[in-house]
């Protein structure tokens, strides 16, 4: 096997030492004043050690990357009566466009874009009877770690600057895709971002997806059949607009957050939770990019 407390260590210090670590995300106030200096790398493997290296410990929101989790307990909640209601094609357009969902009816592209993590929501409010609570539960259990807490500063400043997800979700109600009152679906929602973690619970929360369903407790969340088709959803709409790039450059299953958070998974073999808040120009994490891609270059592990 490959040296990874090296490598992860080579990778710190090279990426560590740039200059240019993106530019933190504003447009949510409460990102605006995380400081760029954080990197952080924290790898869990399924045989049972674990590297760890920089500000893996730090908690920081992870925003989308929530959409992974939400959408594994509404799909092991409703089965695949989930793919009536949203689709599993690449967008091609930013997280935040509403042109795709007028054009397809009222249809989102994935259920990692807003317009889809959106109808998850709406799923999830409708089948838990305390939604915030039980989702949040729901993530405690994965990573056996109930210290797991929203941000509900964070959710406030969501939802005060959260125009166009008002807009994508009126845009769905209109559609007939939401069941739920729109307001109660974004307080859902939010929250639901709003979830803050640091590297070592991230690695955790996504040990499943990497085990064939089975969290580190070993206890089956997911069926392999539904693990295998969200980290399909991984691999080609994790990561918007990039999700191409992510797949050729690193090639791994894997979801960023606007948090500056990243998370990638081998089956099988581990997974591995990236933090640097600057992102680039498509909203992904500038450093936790380049560290993935020489992570895989140089344990020559990825799934081609």
């Amino acid at each position: 096997m490959p040296d990874f407390n090296s490598i992860i260590s080579t990778i710190h210090s090279q990426l560590d030492a740039s200059a240019d670590r993106g530019s933190v995300a504003t447009y949510i106030p409460e990102l605006a004043g995380v400081d760029e200096k954080n990197f952080g790398i924290y790898l869990n493997c399924i045989s049972g050690e674990s590297h760890k290296i920089g500000a893996w410990n730090k908690p920081f929101s992870i925003q989308s990357i929530s959409k992974v989790l939400s959408l594994a307990q509404a799909f092991s909640l409703v089965g695949d009566s989930i793919w009536k209601r949203v689709d599993v094609e690449p967008s091609g357009n930013p997280f935040n466009h509403l042109s795709l969902l007028e054009l397809e009816n009222g249809i989102p592209r994935n259920p990692l874009i807003n317009a889809g993590a959106l109808v998850i929501a709406d799923i999830l409010v409708s089948q838990l009877d305390n939604p915030k609570e039980d989702f949040l539960d729901y993530v405690r259990n994965l990573t056996n770690d109930f210290s797991i807490q929203f941000n509900t500063k964070v959710a406030l400043s969501e939802k005060s600057t959260g125009f166009r997800n008002y807009a994508a979700a009126n845009l769905l109600k209109s559609f007939g895709n939401l069941n739920n009152d729109v307001e109660t679906v974004l307080d859902f929602y939010f929250h639901q971002c709003s979830l803050e973690m640091n590297c070592e619970q991230l690695s955790n929360a996504f040990y499943f997806l990497a085990n064939r369903g089975k969290c580190m407790r070993d206890h089956a969340f997911l069926n392999e059949s539904q693990v295998k088709r969200i980290n399909a959803l991984m691999l080609t709409c994790g990561f918007y607009d990039e999700a191409g790039e992510f797949a050729f450059e690193v090639g791994l299953p894997g979801k960023s957050g606007v948090g500056g958070g990243i998370i990638a998974l081998l089956p099988n073999q581990f997974t591995i939770a990236t933090w640097s808040p600057g992102l680039n120009e498509k909203g992904n994490s500038h450093l936790g990019m380049q560290a993935l891609e020489k992570f895989t270059t140089a344990t020559q592990l990825s799934i081609f």
